[in-house]
């Protein structure tokens, strides 16, 4: 269950990142291929119309010379009409030439774009130049308005389209977000298996079956560890107890040699560690699995005040503890007092020389600090479990690793720095606020 919490973990973490829903991503997609389309098709059909109108306006100049021609068969007549024709009386053959030409147009009173053709021909016996032209500029606004014609269409029809696709994909993928809703709501505490919504798109159908598959699965895994550990803990708990019962009364009984009273000693100290180590398994486990749903608001400076009473009673390291205000925390109550607990515990087991520990406590954050004669070589490594800096201390490597998953849990940031000769843990409930 730990590997389920802590891949549900780092999908939560990245949520941060910024994300695209399906229907815009889709809908992003459907607009860029839109425009590469429109795009295309529009300087397809600009150059098309474009071509398609040049030709018509060059049959059109051809067509004119070959009346002209026609007319200069008949009779020997100066046509001029400019700048639309011009007919010349020239030497001989010259190649034939067409052309866009800027000419004065009269009418216009102003300098106009003409298409023009030039040709050479020989009647009766005479070379004539025949120059016949019209104007562009009707052409490009005839080109210019069918190009923004068709652009008010397209535009309409992807409007329309990006519309329908909405709608259509919307009602499409329906089943998939409420399976994926009935996925966010599900726990593994629940009573009842999920149910997934069906739908007649096969593929939909067979990811419903497998969500409620997996999660049946799951929940089956979470109540066998849930029942082993509580099984385990349960008949570890009785030996060791009778165990620790036994040693105590041959100790008490007198009779034995001083090696055997050693011996019996570090047995007794063993299993003390080991019902230790049994129940912070155990604590751990149940955070991990998230079994400690009684959520209130708690007082922690009411918690601390009580718990370093109790600690000054037992210990020869003197606790300095400061209160300005207590943050507005809502978690499990023993949790809470476990938490305070192991910060505390820990910072006076291994305060140096026996040196007075601070407690700090404000608004927003729990500062524990002891002194130390040196830093942590791997701070990095403090909140994994079964750490230990060195293997003389017999400790059981856990009380800071439940001190992380608490915070974990509740969305506390916990932090470690070695600063003017202390070991400085701080637990900030800011990102909790």
């Amino acid at each position: 269950m730990g590997v389920v919490i802590g891949l549900s973990q780092r999908i939560n973490m990245k949520k941060a990142a910024k994300k695209i829903p399906l229907i815009r991503k889709a809908s992003g997609n459907f607009i860029q291929i839109s425009l590469v389309l429109m795009i295309l098709s529009t300087s397809a059909l600009y150059f098309y119309v474009n071509n398609l109108l040049q030709r018509e306006e060059e049959e059109e100049l051809y067509s004119t010379t070959a009346r002209i021609s026609a007319v200069l068969e008949k009779e020997d007549l100066d046509l001029q009409l400019s700048p639309m024709v011009e007919v010349r009386k020239v030497s001989g053959y010259k190649p034939e030439i067409l052309k866009d030409t800027i000419i004065y147009d009269p009418s216009q009173r102003e300098m106009e774009t003409f298409r023009e053709l030039i040709s050479y021909q020989k009647i009766k016996g005479q070379y004539y130049q025949i120059s016949t032209r019209t104007l562009v500029v009707e052409s490009d606004e005839v080109l210019f308005a069918i190009v923004v014609s068709y652009i008010i269409i397209i535009l309409i029809m992807f409007v329309f389209l990006y519309y329908f696709n909405q709608k259509t994909s919307s009602k499409l993928w329906q089943p998939f977000f409420a399976n994926l809703q009935t996925m966010k709501a599900f726990s593994i505490h629940a009573e009842f298996p999920i149910e997934t919504v069906d739908s007649d798109i096969l593929e939909f159908t067979e990811l419903g079956g497998e969500i409620e598959v997996l999660t049946e699965k799951v929940r089956a895994d979470y109540r066998n560890l849930k029942q082993f550990t509580e099984d385990v803990s349960h008949e570890l708990q009785t030996p060791l107890a009778i165990i620790q019962a036994k040693i105590e009364n041959m100790l008490n009984e007198g009779l034995l040699n001083n090696q055997q009273y050693q011996s019996l000693t570090s047995i007794q100290r063993d299993i003390y560690r080991l019902t230790q180590l049994n129940k912070r398994l155990t604590l751990l486990t149940k955070i991990e699995n998230n079994q400690f749903l009684k959520i209130q608001p708690i007082y922690l400076h009411v918690i601390l005040e009580q718990l370093i009473a109790n600690l000054s009673e037992i210990s020869p390291v003197r606790i300095d503890y400061f209160s300005q205000a207590t943050p507005d925390v809502t978690m499990d109550v023993y949790l809470a007092e476990i938490l305070c607990s192991n910060l505390v515990s820990n910072a006076i087991k291994y305060s140096y020389s026996s040196q007075p520990i601070t407690v700090k406590l404000d608004k927003h954050q729990l500062v524990v600090s002891n002194y130390g004669k040196n830093p942590i070589h791997h701070p990095d490594k403090l909140f994994i479990r079964f750490y230990k800096e060195s293997e003389i201390n017999r400790a059981t490597g856990l009380g800071l690793a439940i001190v992380k998953r608490i915070c974990v849990l509740y969305g506390f940031n916990i932090t470690y720095s070695y600063k003017e000769d202390k070991h400085i843990f701080s637990v900030e409930f800011d990102s909790f606020i």
